[in-house]
């Protein structure tokens, strides 16, 4: 029987666009972007994309936390800065803010006056929180994925009870038994599977799909 994932937030809020701001410290610019990213890959692809983008940039540190905000597929990088003085200021940044799904990163182009150990943690964490205050965002609710096998005779029931629950992405095969995939917000699982067990009298199999 599946669990409630404990990982995941009920809801949460994420990134709805990509939304950027410039800072300017003692002549240093520091410009920030922060996008959405629900997956390491998607976040490793956005910070490709900038260094691409500002091949002349002294640096581009980034932090991200790729899922629900309590996740633990999150990372930064200082790239090149002084260790501690730039990935970590904005990831802790990132992990007060309650997002989730999202990346930043700064690209910095050096003004010629170094700002310090203290200078540069300043210096990220206030780019990261700037770029976060007008940040367009949206609500998303966290879903775990159920792959169902139930006799024929519970086709009807079981589609009553879905409907009354906030399930998405409904997809039913028919062999020897009905086989339906469906996602499920993560807050509603304990009870949807409860009901499913008890209107089948126990005869329907609910497996995990969150691979």
């Amino acid at each position: 029987m599946p669990k409630e994932d404990d990982s995941n937030s009920a809801s949460y809020l994420v990134p709805a666009e990509l939304w950027q701001i410039e800072l300017e410290v003692k002549r240093s610019k520091f410009l920030t972007l922060a996008d959405n990213a629900s997956s390491r890959q998607e976040a490793d692809g956005f910070v490709r994309a900038l260094r691409a983008q500002h091949p002349q940039a002294n640096h581009v540190c980034w932090a991200y936390i790729a899922g629900a905000p309590n996740t633990t597929i999150r990372s930064m990088s200082d790239d090149g800065e002084p260790s501690g003085t730039a990935g970590m200021p904005m990831l802790k940044v990132l992990e007060h803010s309650g997002y989730g799904d999202i990346v930043v990163a700064v690209v910095r182009y050096f003004g010629g006056t170094k700002l310090g150990t203290g200078g540069l943690q300043r210096a990220y964490s206030d780019a990261v929180a700037q770029v976060l205050a007008d940040l367009p965002t949206k609500i998303k609710v966290s879903r775990s994925k159920l792959d169902l096998s139930y006799e024929y005779e519970f086709e009807g029931a079981v589609s009553r009870l879905l409907a009354r629950y906030d399930v998405e992405n409904i997809q039913a095969t028919y062999a020897e038994n009905v086989m339906t995939y469906l996602e499920v917000a993560s807050s509603e699982l304990i009870d949807l599977t409860a009901e499913l067990i008890n209107i089948t009298s126990g005869k329907i199999t609910i497996a995990d799909n969150d691979n």
